[in-house]
């Protein structure tokens, strides 16, 4: 079990805790909604790394925001990875054939930010990213479950160890008399 727990420690501190140090929306604020639009056509960078740009297959959903924190007027994006995928949009969908559908979704979340009008968002206090995001990826609760079960397993496992060397002490004690 303690062996385990090790592997368990490195592979969230080789996965995990990169992404989590690596993001600088770090404080949560409230954001208000100044617009919403969808894009039918817009140019973004292509996915497989190369300096083409081309048309998204998607709509795309651009949501600008009030910062109440500075007052500035910053572009939303629901998570890190969002910006890094397409910087052009608020809000990428998931692989999907039907396009329809993707639509369907991507009017159906402008509705709710028109409809929300105020809501939590992360910014970068140090200034860096002049946009913020709605969620992060590995906010600090994650981080705690994902170090929670391993700490258990380790501590379940040196609770073993220490139990089975009282046992044996014992027993060298009573076979002494």
């Amino acid at each position: 079990m303690v062996t385990c727990s090790m592997m368990m420690y490195f592979f969230i501190g080789i996965t995990i805790v990169p992404f989590y140090t690596k993001s600088v929306w770090t404080t949560e604020t409230v954001c208000k909604v100044l617009k919403a639009n969808i894009k039918d056509k817009v140019l973004c960078p292509n996915s497989e790394g190369s300096e083409d740009e081309d048309l998204s297959p998607y709509p795309c959903l651009q949501v600008w925001v009030n910062l109440t924190a500075s007052g500035q007027e910053v572009m939303l994006y629901q998570t890190e990875d969002t910006l890094e995928r397409n910087p052009q949009c608020s809000y990428v969908p998931g692989k999907s054939e039907n396009s329809k559908e993707v639509k369907a979704q991507i009017e159906t979340i402008a509705s709710n930010f028109k409809k929300y009008q105020t809501f939590p968002c992360y910014y970068d206090p140090g200034g860096t990213q002049t946009s913020v995001i709605l969620s992060r990826l590995y906010p600090p609760k994650g981080l705690f479950f994902a170090f929670l079960w391993p700490t258990l397993m380790f501590t379940g496992g040196c609770l073993i160890i220490v139990l089975v060397k009282i046992s044996q002490y014992v027993s060298v004690l009573s076979a002494r008399q």
